[in-house]
């Protein structure tokens, strides 16, 4: 059946365009909050203070006005840091956090922009509240005298809570709750700030045996947020004593890689027995590590893992006790080698008759078991006259090993080979091999013919070389001559083992000398020799706009402009139009304009498509695109359209759905709009044409009421415009059931409520924000409903000329009654009209709530009324009413016998369904249940309204 009723109401949807004034307007901005907060509260008018609990869910929205729709994004500082909130903006009106962290608080800002005048920014800091368990350290100073040891001693017991707000401390020995002065024995000090937080201490003084006992430290923020209060127990005994413990291990641990190392801690004293931890000076412990109480069991270790690690002991008694040991992984990393020719002649070759000195280097770990040897031929080598060997102290600088070559004969020549190893063995030896010969000769670098400059296209791979001479060869340093310029891959030099650099993927700002240089390392200790590489990469012209998208109607001129940023070569060749890859046009480009044009006179329909512009130079192209249309720019709901939904019948319900056009003088008279409406979660659309029968201007807010939607569901709802060109750009929204109207009295238009023409004064819309005191401070609201100053209510100001007896009446907008229930509901449901109201001063006079049927005069008897000082509070009304008609509710608001009488209202609410728990002690008269209502507009209130305020 309901299905039925769905197909017949979308069917009959109706017509009914209203053409009202431009409805522009940059955006307003308010910050609400739900979820769970503790409290909100204002701080010297311009800030909002959020409360939470840790671990509550932090939900803040944001409210906003303005038209177009502005485009919401939330924000977050924290303190005097900047914080990036979950690395990005959200774009949303609620802000939801689940599970709030106490690093999550700080202030959070909406920023809503339209595009029209300057963005609306409203801020609201977020204050976590949280209490953690306490923690009690005991510190002990001792006495002389060592035979009345445990009478000679004083002992400090501090207790430590992290929390938020401040914590406050108490302290229990057994059932008795300790204060200063309770026991000549006990001194407390005042809590005071640490590294650790705020701590307070008890002072135990000269141990007497009554002192051996439980102590309880409470801490408790008085709970603030519902947060409990939270304890501790320690019990001292004249054996607490403070932590020790011993490493069964030597240290420093030497050790070859691969195998297992255990680290043994035990205590060897402490009460409370100590607990035991291990760290390392790494960040962590090694993820393959194996924790057994004291016990820390390294398998297969590796040089990674070499550290320090400590066995930390802790019972909270005087200082944790800590013992440490260094492991050791013994290694021989990577070696090098270089040859110095004699350095008392001006001469870097290798000759007989002089000295040649080779150095080997190698990385050992420890550096202090590192030995070398040498070999000539593969035969070993000792130190004489003729061959010296030496070797540098490892702790001045890392291992290496000389072998000077006195007097250089033929016979010398051979392969040298440098030998390191570790004492002990257990490592695999590291050698390097040397050849002295009469080709052994110092480097040279050449740049090879035609390669430089080197020319090359973006996205191309180059290969930039150098070639280079001599025995042996050595490791080649590139870098580019602008020492401030990377290299490619984003470091400052790169190495290259045959001379050539190969770059892949070559971008433009890759143009430049690049310098490749020998290394002293595995060569010559001489002076290093360089060249330099031009490269120079060439790419097509970057143009603008890459895309452009052009609406225009037919008959109208579109001129289409294609402008060049850059381009290398400099010098563009030529220029070609096409639409659709058809040549429309094509040219030398003009050295003296950096653009080209292409101009239709008048549109037709054969001119809609895709242009594109091709700028050509030896490179390639760059290319400009332009989307030429007649599609229309999408419409622009109206979300601002005070309470668009009502019903006329018990089973469905209507929604007004208004938009203005983005644009509509930019292409072709729009027609008319296709409207597409389906329901939540089906598949189905259905859609129907809205007519328009003359031109929309800017700003001109359009209407389509929409009927027969079924209670409750959601809509989504489709609108396009229609031009001659065809179907235009889509917006999109959605349409959601409520069941209450609610008024907070926050824009201008309050509602729609009016004043009554036949009452003494009106009721005043204000702000406690912005609302003068002065006068009369004893009475009226320091802030809205919600806690804020900047939210808006009403209120009667009864300062002179006001009299007593003086009435003023705030009327509702009409609500209306369905016709007779065609399915014979005989029963229907009630309705819940509530308010809050804020009646504080001695001089309060008199609130009264009427309900005023269409046809009828206003009730003679107030269905709620309430009369005197009710406390400087909000507190709410309700009250359920039966109307048989069309009706209006009035708010009467009657001068007490002075100028301390104010009375304020706020969050207004008609709901379906009768009041269930209304507040205790208030006065309230309702008439006989009879016909379902709901909220309608009536279209001659509508009408009326505007000018009635």
């Amino acid at each position: 059946m309901d299905l039925i009723f769905a197909v017949l109401g979308l069917l009959a949807l109706l017509v009914d365009s209203i053409r009202c004034q431009g409805v522009y307007a940059p955006p307003t901005v308010r910050i609400i909050h739900s979820g769970n907060a503790c409290n909100v509260e204002e701080e010297r008018h311009t800030e909002r203070v959020y409360t939470i609990r840790e671990g509550e869910t932090l939900e803040l929205t944001c409210l906003v006005t303005g038209h177009p729709r502005p485009q919401i994004r939330w924000t977050k500082t924290a303190g005097s840091v900047s914080d990036r909130f979950q690395d990005s903006s959200v774009f949303n009106e609620t802000l939801h956090i689940q599970k709030i962290q106490r690093t999550q608080g700080g202030r959070y800002y909406c920023k809503a922009e339209n595009g029209l005048g300057s963005p609306a920014i409203k801020s609201i800091r977020v204050d976590v509240y949280y209490l953690d368990d306490p923690v009690v350290t005991v510190h002990q100073s001792i006495g002389e005298a060592k035979e009345q040891f445990y009478y000679e001693r004083t002992v400090f017991l501090r207790c430590v809570a992290n929390s938020n707000p401040p914590v406050r401390y108490s302290w229990h020995r057994g059932r008795e709750v300790l204060t200063q002065g309770s026991d000549k024995g006990v001194e407390i000090y005042e809590p005071f700030f640490t590294q650790q937080g705020e701590t307070k201490i008890l002072k135990l003084k000269n141990l007497r045996p009554q002192d051996y006992a439980n102590y309880s430290c409470i801490a408790s923020v008085r709970n603030v947020c519902g947060i409990p209060d939270r304890s501790v127990v320690f019990k001292l005994t004249n054996k607490t004593a403070s932590p020790s413990i011993k490493l069964l291990v030597e240290d420093p641990i030497v050790v070859n890689p691969g195998q297992t190392v255990s680290l043994v801690c035990i205590n060897t004293g402490g009460e409370p027995p100590p607990i035991l931890t291990w760290v390392s000076t790494n960040d962590s412990l090694p993820q393959r590590s194996v924790v057994n109480g004291g016990t820390l069991t390294l398998p297969s270790i590796t040089s990674d893992e070499a550290g320090i690690y400590s066995c930390v002991a802790s019972n909270n008694v005087g200082n944790p006790a800590k013992k440490s040991t260094t492991i050791v992984v013994r290694a021989l990393n990577r070696g090098r080698f270089w040859i110095t020719p004699d350095p008392y002649h001006n001469d870097d070759n290798i000759q007989i008759g002089r000295e040649v000195k080779i150095s080997c280097q190698v990385e050992a770990t420890p550096p202090e078991e590192l030995t070398f040897s040498w070999l000539k031929n593969g035969r070993a080598l000792r130190s004489s006259e003729r061959m010296v060997i030496t070797q540098t102290d490892p702790d001045i600088s890392p291992g290496t090993t000389n072998l000077d070559i006195i007097d250089l004969k033929f016979t010398d020549f051979g392969t040298y080979t440098c030998v390191a190893a570790l004492k002990g063995g257990g490592i695999p030896d590291f050698s390097i091999d040397v050849n002295i010969s009469s080709t052994t000769v110092p480097p040279n670098l050449t740049v090879p013919r035609g390669k430089s400059p080197l020319v090359a296209r973006e996205g191309d791979t180059v290969e930039l070389e150098c070639l280079v001479s001599g025995k042996p060869k050595p490791i080649i340093l590139w870098s580019r001559a602008d020492k401030e310029a990377p290299m490619p891959d984003g470091s400052m030099q790169m190495e290259s083992l045959d001379g050539v650099l190969r770059i892949v993927n070559v971008s433009r700002d890759m143009t430049g000398s690049y310098r490749c240089q020998t290394s002293q390392y595995n060569g010559f200790n001489v002076k290093p020799r360089e060249a330099m590489v031009e490269l120079i990469v060439q790419y097509p012209p970057t143009v603008e706009p890459v895309f452009m998208e052009m609406r225009q109607g037919l008959g109208r001129p579109v001129v289409m402009t294609c402008r060049v940023l850059r381009a290398h070569p400099s010098r563009v060749l030529r220029f070609e139009w096409l639409l659709s890859n058809r040549l429309l046009h094509a040219g030398a480009f003009d050295a003296q304009k950096d653009e080209t044009e292409y101009t239709i006179r008048s549109l037709n329909k054969e001119g809609w498509g895709e242009y594109t512009c091709n700028i050509i130079n030896e490179a390639g192209a760059g290319k400009c695109t332009f989307q030429v249309t007649g599609k229309a720019y999408p419409p622009e709901f109206y979300y601002d359209t005070y309470s668009p939904l009502w019903q006329n019948r018990p089973r469905v319900y209507g929604f007004k759905l208004q938009w203005t056009q983005m644009n509509p003088s930019a292409v072709d008279r729009i027609i008319a709009y296709r409207l597409g409406i389906r329901q939540m979660g089906q598949q189905r659309w259905w859609e129907t044409e809205i007519p328009v029968n003359a031109t929309p201007n800017k700003g001109e807010l359009m209407t389509h009421n929409l009927t027969e939607l079924i209670k409750p569901e959601s809509y989504e709802v489709r609108l396009t415009p229609i031009t001659r060109f065809g179907e235009g750009d889509s917006a999109i929204r959605i349409i959601t059931y409520s069941r209450e109207f609610h008024c907070s009295f926050e824009e201008e238009a309050i509602c729609m409520f009016i004043q009554d023409k036949n009452d003494d004064f009106d009721w005043t819309q204000h702000s406690a924000a912005t609302r003068d005191t002065k006068y009369t401070p004893n009475t009226g609201p320091s802030a809205d409903r919600t806690g804020s100053k900047q939210g808006f209510y009403m209120y009667i100001e009864t300062s002179r000329p006001r009299k007593e007896g003086d009435q003023a009446r705030l009327i509702s907008p009409f609500f209306n009654v369905a016709p007779k229930n065609p399915y014979g509901i005989t029963n229907p449901p009630a309705y819940c009209f509530s308010f809050f109201y804020h009646m504080y001063g001695k001089h309060i006079g008199t609130l009264n709530a009427f309900l005023k049927q269409k046809g009828l005069t206003a009730s003679e008897a107030p269905v709620w009324s309430l009369t005197g000082n009710q406390g400087d509070r909000w507190r709410q009304a309700k009250v359920s009413i039966h109307p048989t008609s069309s009706f209006q509710v009035i708010l009467e608001g009657i001068r007490g016998p002075g100028i301390e009488g104010d009375i304020a209202i706020d969050d207004v609410t008609l709901e379906e369904g009768g009041c269930r728990d209304p507040p205790p002690n208030i006065s309230a008269k309702a008439q006989s249940p009879s016909i379902h209502i709901w909220l309608l507009w009536v279209a001659l209130a509508l009408s009326l309204l505007p000018g009635q305020r």
